[in-house]
């Protein structure tokens, strides 16, 4: 038997076949959560204009000793440009103005005194030059890059967007996703009463709920029987409508793991099945005939997770252009268990010590069918192959449901 691809292996193998989906433009309002895939360029100078930093009044220091100006305009923020003629005079402005000509500094409305039309500065306060002036161009210049493509757009990639006149975004499609759950055992949630030897259907939820957490919000539930035939045809149609295929179940080596064969007589190329992680040992990868992407998981829950958050997640962000990032690092709180030939996935708990470090609290399940104990865990640490257990302090990467 040929030994098994390392977690390195598969992701290295699982990476190197998934295709970048395809792009499509969509409206800025629309584009919040996306993957950016276009370059986007300072539409002009940022500011545009020396910009007045505070209420008060813009004045020129000519005369430096000049203590008392006559209040010759305003300028708020929106206007066009005033100009200061006369040194010995003053214009009110407003944060957000446009500097007027003519004037190198700005006073706070708060270190002035106002009687009618003269402005006196108040007794210890000195002007400098440039004072409460945010320059032009000092953000940035026209034409300097801004966002470049393989960023997830939040709040500060939108703002930036909509400061440079974006209006319609090229954005990542989303694929379509179906999750296949396997297995006659199998009855709905809402079924009463549960026939002997029936569980619900909990691992497709579970899988769902872990996808449109990372933006792939179009997904469809279904489930098939253990019967090569059936699970073939439901499987040929989906691949037909969706880009994406996540099963749980069948996968193994089982009498009734019919998942692989289907697979394989529908043309889905095998990219892996198998590797030498624990939980989720048996997990199969594959690309279809048009570029669809399959990924039939382990049946238990646990491993079902481990898996998603693992290998299929970072794949299918990898597919949408998001451009890669190096796990989270946490210190272990306690010694966790590890084997010397697998790769080990631990659930465990997180929070922050005084010194500001994440630590990790193992939260082990006892078999991989046990999800009753993840609820209130953060995620799961991957310890590498080890003879002995990985002792408490040990750095560890963390991947979070």
């Amino acid at each position: 038997m040929s030994e098994l691809p390392s977690v390195t292996e598969a992701d290295e193998r699982i990476r190197a076949s998934v295709p970048l989906f395809p792009a499509e433009r969509v409206p800025l309002d629309a584009a919040s959560g996306r993957v950016l895939r276009q370059q986007v360029r300072a539409e002009r100078d940022q500011p545009p204009f020396d910009r007045v930093m505070m209420d008060g009044i813009a004045i020129s220091l000519a005369d430096a000793g000049r203590r008392e100006f006559t209040v010759n305009g305003r300028q708020m923020a929106g206007m066009a440009g005033a100009v200061l003629a006369d040194p010995a005079g003053c214009i009110e402005v407003t944060t957000g103005a446009m500097l007027p000509a003519g004037c190198n500094c700005v006073v706070p409305i708060e270190q002035v005194v106002h009687e009618g039309d003269r402005v006196t500065l108040l007794e210890g306060w000195e002007p400098t030059a440039r004072q409460f002036i945010h320059p032009r161009g000092s953000d940035c210049h026209q034409g300097d890059a801004l966002l470049a493509p393989g960023v997830r757009l939040r709040a500060p990639e939108l703002a930036v967007l909509a400061a440079n006149g974006v209006t319609e975004v090229e954005v990542a499609a989303v694929p379509k996703v179906a999750i296949i759950a396997t297995g006659d055992e199998l009855a709905e949630v809402s079924q009463q009463p549960l026939a002997d030897g029936q569980i619900r259907r909990s691992n497709d939820r579970a899988l769902a709920a872990a996808l449109r957490d990372r933006g792939f919000v179009d997904v469809q539930l279904t489930r098939v029987p253990d019967d090569l035939a059936a699970t073939t045809a439901r499987l040929g149609e989906l691949l037909a409508t969706c880009g994406v295929l996540v099963l749980s179940g069948g996968v193994s080596v089982g009498q009734r793991d019919f998942v692989p064969e289907a697979l394989r007589a529908l043309g889905v190329d095998k990219v892996l099945h198998r590797l030498a992680q624990r939980p989720g040992k048996p997990m199969w990868f594959g690309i279809g005939p048009q570029g669809q992407v399959a990924f039939a998981l382990p049946g238990n829950p646990v491993s079902a997770l481990v898996c998603a958050v693992r290998h299929l997640l970072p794949a299918l962000e990898q597919a949408m252009g998001l451009a890669p990032r190096p796990p989270e690092r946490v210190v272990l709180a306690a010694p966790a268990v590890t084997s010397p030939a697998l790769t080990c996935f631990v659930p465990v708990r997180v929070h922050h010590d005084d010194a500001g470090r994440a630590v990790a609290t193992p939260v082990p399940a006892p078999t991989s069918g046990d999800f009753s104990a993840l609820p209130g865990t953060d995620g799961v640490v991957e310890l590498a192959p080890s003879a002995e257990p990985a002792p408490a302090g040990t750095v560890a990467a963390l991947y979070r449901w």
